[in-house]
């Protein structure tokens, strides 16, 4: 599936994201079936997550909140929102920016919206700017002052796993927030996991690599408790104050 969508992506000189989405209904057409909300759902509540996912949202909302922060949680994502919505964990994020099919009577029809490598960046100003749509575009562009922006990029942890997530890593890295690269410990052997991992942290892309366990005590809860408890202690933390926003 994916070498034929490269392929038809470099023919048509096209977004892949946008291609890989047509090509899912151009193949269901071809079998007499259908794509659907519901079928889509149903497919993200059997995906298999990673060790402690489940658990993990309470744990770093409450070790914020122990030092007076405030942890929110959002998606940005490449794949189907539809997909995520399924998953048992949808309930713990703020807002999911995903890519969408425009659907009729529950049936996808077309591409509604792509989230590619660089419109992932484009979300991270929506979230920083406390906008929760990604149809509005005068919002993203009308300007801010920094102190009024309420999730602000130093007070971002980006958690990645693939390369579309790079440039969204890149540009919270260097408007002051942390970003982290994590890994699937079962592919870290395959040449070229490690190969993406090596260029992420030579060309300074992230601060943090770590595999994708997130368990309690685990090396990415660590660092992420680390992280926290930095901006904690930035924001004034052992001081009386009310709450200070931070976004996971």
């Amino acid at each position: 599936f994916w070498g034929d969508v490269k392929a038809r992506t470099q023919k048509h000189n096209a977004d892949e994201i946008l291609v890989y989405m047509w090509r899912m209904l151009e193949l269901a057409r071809e079998q007499n079936q259908v794509v659907t909300k519901s079928s889509l759902k149903e497919h993200g509540a059997g995906l298999r997550l990673f060790s402690g996912v489940e658990t993990w949202f309470d744990r770093i909302n409450l070790y914020a909140s122990e030092r007076e922060l405030h942890a929110e949680h959002y998606i940005i994502s490449s794949g189907i929102f539809e997909i995520i919505r399924g998953c048992s964990i949808f309930p713990k994020f703020k807002y999911v920016f995903a890519s969408k099919f425009i659907c009729e009577d529950d049936v996808a029809k077309w591409p509604a919206t792509g989230i590619n490598y660089t419109s992932k960046t484009q979300h991270l100003f929506r979230i920083n700017k406390g906008i929760e749509t990604i149809w509005d575009n005068s919002l993203i562009n009308r300007w801010v002052p920094e102190a009024e922006r309420p999730i602000p990029f130093e007070r971002m942890i980006f958690v990645g796993d693939g390369e579309t997530d790079v440039p969204a890593m890149k540009t919270v890295l260097t408007q002051g927030g942390c970003s982290i690269a994590v890994y699937d410990p079962d592919r870290i052997q395959q040449a070229k996991a490690q190969s993406i991992l090596h260029s992420l942290i030579a060309e300074k892309r992230v601060q943090f690599v770590a595999p994708a366990d997130y368990s309690e005590g685990s090396q990415l809860d660590l660092v992420v408790k680390g992280v926290i408890g930095r901006m904690a202690r930035e924001a004034g933390f052992r001081e009386k104050g009310g709450p200070q926003g931070a976004a996971v």
